[in-house]
């Protein structure tokens, strides 16, 4: 058996390691869950959360070249009520989103439409906040190389 990515099977905990756990899917087919997909609080020690024998849904993210299947409980799970897909709640944007513009009046780190109408993935969230994040760097770094030109243009003039 192959099993298809996104899709939700009913497991059992198999096995439980500092990690993550191993979780049977059917048919001999084990997949592990990485101690990040367990739950969706903060997991300090998975045997908090599991125990082996337990029966648990998870969706398949993903399946490696060397046939290792990843696993998730927190995403086969529905939604909190009240939050988002990334945990905030709606309506509100994180400490870091709100300074990435720096106060210059640019488009960076504004949804367009197009961003609406598809949910983003992992990845592609992951991507823009990256490139938010570089743009406003370089941005910074920028600033700063210039004042240290100029301090140093000033300090070079009085002597």
């Amino acid at each position: 058996m192959q099993p298809e990515i996104g899709k939700i099977y009913d497991g059992k905990v198999t096995g439980i390691t500092k990690f993550g756990a191993f979780v049977d899917i059917g048919e001999g087919v084990t997949g592990m869950v990485h101690i990040s997909e367990v739950a969706n609080t903060f997991v300090n020690e998975i045997k908090d959360h599991l125990t082996e024998g337990q029966a648990v849904k998870v969706k398949v993210l993903g399946v490696s070249e060397e046939g290792k299947i990843s696993l998730s409980i927190k995403k086969a799970l529905p939604a909190p009520q009240g939050k988002n897909a990334n945990g905030r709640q709606g309506g509100k944007r994180s400490d870091s989103s709100k300074h990435s513009d720096s106060g210059r009046g640019s488009a960076k780190g504004r949804n367009n439409s197009a961003a609406l109408k598809e949910p983003p993935t992992p990845e592609s969230a992951f991507e823009d906040m990256l490139s938010r994040f570089k743009a406003s760097s370089d941005e910074r770094m920028g600033d700063i190389k210039r004042n240290i030109d100029n301090k140093r243009r000033n300090t070079s003039r009085r002597r």
